[in-house]
């Protein structure tokens, strides 16, 4: 059984600069959502989340809402142990598997078919599931030859379809998705649906961050929403 215990988590970001006061009034001029506060060293400090406690089960699948800065992304990326808490704690019960940042683990100088070796290695894939997997992976980026060119040459279209494209090629137990992955033509996004719905129907707890109401109703049986790092309902 998939489970997450969140207990009083707090996430702090704190930006060192001779401009510290302009920068806190560009963040507040930007309604970024995190409560933000100046230190005596030139500092902003941004709480992306603030003393958030939240028990979530298997077969949870859970739409997190609210406005850019709200805290949505960061709760994903604390889970995944992308950032680390300021304060509180989670307790993960299950394997993750994380559809975040579509070019984490990549190099810029390599080409998309050594970049699938690089990220998959990234995901904890062995070489022989790689190799089994590798033609899988490259048939559905839909990139032809341009696997054998420098991903440099990329737009971000393709950096998306291809990091979507391995990601999705290992199984977890808890699905964290962000909606940036869903980039691209609108015939490839129907493909990126498609596969998150199988996905999502094969792991235990499913957390999507969202703007979009009718996308997060075909995907989840919860809602969340998140306010200036606090869930808000």
């Amino acid at each position: 059984m998939a489970h997450i215990s969140i207990k009083n988590l707090t996430v702090d970001f704190r930006v060192y600069g001779s401009n510290s006061r302009s920068l806190k009034n560009q963040l507040i001029s930007q309604a970024t959502g995190g409560r933000i506060a100046g230190g005596r060293d030139d500092s902003v400090t941004v709480r992306a989340l603030d003393d958030i406690s939240l028990e979530i089960f298997d077969g949870d699948r859970i739409g997190l809402v609210g406005h850019n800065g709200a805290g949505k992304t960061t709760l994903l990326r604390t889970i995944a142990g992308i950032y680390k808490p300021t304060a509180g704690s989670i307790v993960i019960d299950g394997a993750i598997g994380a559809l975040i940042d579509p070019i984490a683990g990549m190099d810029m100088d390599a080409t998309g078919f050594e970049n699938i070796y690089l990220r998959a290695y990234v995901l904890g894939m062995s070489k022989r599931q790689i190799d089994l997997r590798i033609e899988e992976i490259a048939e559905f980026t839909e990139l032809g030859d341009f696997l054998n060119l420098p991903i440099k040459t990329y737009s971000n279209g393709m950096y998306s379809r291809l990091g979507f494209a391995i990601s999705t090629s290992i199984d977890s137990d808890i699905l964290l998705v962000d909606e940036y992955i869903w980039a691209g033509d609108a015939s490839f996004l129907v493909k990126v649906e498609k596969r998150v719905h199988e996905f999502v129907n094969k792991s235990r707890i499913f957390l999507f961050a969202t703007h979009d109401e009718n996308l997060m109703n075909r995907l989840c049986n919860k809602k969340l929403e998140f306010s200036g790092g606090r869930i808000a309902g």
